[in-house]
């Protein structure tokens, strides 16, 4: 029995093009992981302001926002294996560039916050393809929500190992070996994307432009409440709560004394409540009650942010960041698994664009809301408020999230919209 369920959580890997996604992305996301510690590090020590930490998290994210239009209609219009393989590239440029105004001696803010600019646009493009992606590398459609979950295991592998390591480079080598490394680690994405073998790509005739497409999105999503409801109460939580780890540097120099490995450290004990939540939301079977789950995660993270936010202790605060980490990696990899597996298939890429819009439109406004109110009423406090915004937001939706699944003829939606 144990056996059985083991392989039934692994399951999706029985497809080669999908272990191959799978090993090449979780190379890369080691490399990402160690570059935003260093790069919220780098920024902290040079000034010692959380408001700033709030802007580097801006600088990345909203570009994303902005240009998820253009991002999700690519996704849907053009070869989606070929905008990955060009933002792989552009991305190792990028962090290629980091390393050389670091190592240089050359760290200007302003520079560190353009490149961040340009790895947020990047993300726009790269995001959407990569998700939607999963559905041409998976064998069977069945297997999709086990494949979304194990990927999302592999980023929380990552966030659990990737600032730890990040934590000792910095100590030993400095922040530009992080960049390295990250710059490094996008080749083996490449390497798995050439490995591949996908069925040759048919070009789409496009008669809208990209405005009209994604207006076609949006009205898709408004029209599929199962889907729609998901997205705002993800944008709710990545305005108001998701954005605590804004301030996570002051939490490991000030609160509790340390350095940059506490910081790794603080940020991998995250990561271990992470891969024990995708672990779990794999291992579950085909019509579990997925957004009982997300009521349940979005509960458990609030109340692992009150009690993180009031603790003194390193060793007990880790317990509790454990539990936030958990939380938030499930609202990620549920409301994705629900976007991905209820929505029709020609709206699939404007739909996960929406939903990433929800994610990098708020996210980095709530990094700057993050990092000026912790400014003025410092990180305890606001992570504390972040908590009880959470639970709030758990009980706003709860009549939503309780009840059954409603079987969707995304199909008939779909067709009908495009049809008006």
């Amino acid at each position: 029995m144990k056996k059985v369920s083991q392989l039934h959580v692994f399951r999706a890997l029985a497809s080669r093009n999908f272990t191959l996604y799978f090993f090449g992305r979780a190379v890369s996301q080691f490399g990402t992981w160690m570059q935003r510690t260093a790069v919220l590090w780098v920024v902290y020590s040079l000034t010692h302001s959380p408001f700033l930490l709030g802007v580097t998290v801006f600088a990345e994210q909203f570009p994303s926002f902005l240009f998820s239009i253009p991002g999700g209609v690519a996704t849907d219009r053009y070869n989606r294996y070929t905008i990955i393989k060009i933002t792989q590239v552009i991305s190792m440029i990028q962090a290629m560039l980091l390393a050389v105004l670091v190592i240089s001696g050359h760290t200007m803010i302003w520079a560190i916050l353009l490149l961040s600019v340009i790895l947020g646009i990047i993300n726009a493009f790269d995001v959407p393809a990569r998700q939607t992606l999963l559905h041409d590398v998976v064998d069977s459609p069945a297997d999709l929500p086990n494949a979304v979950s194990l990927t999302t295991a592999t980023a929380s592998l990552a966030q659990l190992l990737g600032p730890a390591l990040s934590g000792v480079v910095l100590s030993v080598f400095g922040a530009g070996v992080c960049f390295l490394l990250n710059a490094a680690s996008f080749g083996a994405v490449i390497l798995s994307l050439l490995l591949m073998k996908l069925p040759v790509y048919q070009p789409q005739k496009i008669h809208k432009k990209v405005i009209a497409e994604f207006a076609e999105g949006i009205a898709y999503v408004k029209n599929t409440p199962e889907i729609g409801l998901v997205v705002v109460m993800l944008a709710m939580v990545s305005l108001l709560v998701l954005p605590y780890n804004t301030v996570l540097p002051v939490f490991a120099k000030v609160v509790f004394k340390g350095g940059a490995a506490t910081f790794g450290y603080i940020n991998s004990f995250a990561g271990i409540g992470a891969v024990t939540g995708t672990i779990f939301i794999a291992s579950r079977k085909a019509g579990t009650h997925l957004k009982r789950i997300l009521f349940i995660s979005n509960v458990l993270l609030g109340a692992g942010l009150i009690c993180f936010s009031q603790i003194k202790s390193f060793p007990i605060a880790m317990f509790f960041i454990i539990i936030v980490g958990f939380g938030a990696i499930a609202q990620y990899t549920v409301s994705n698994i629900i976007v991905q597996s209820d929505a029709a298939p020609a709206m699939r890429g404007r739909a996960i664009g929406i939903l990433l819009m929800a994610i990098f439109g708020m996210s980095p406004l709530g990094s700057l809301l993050t990092g000026a109110v912790s400014q003025r009423i410092g990180a305890p406090a606001t992570v504390l408020a972040q908590g009880i915004i959470a639970v709030v937001i758990a009980l706003i939706f709860i009549k939503f999230l309780m009840r059954p699944a409603k079987k969707l003829n995304t199909e008939q939606v779909a067709t009908e919209i495009s049809n008006t």
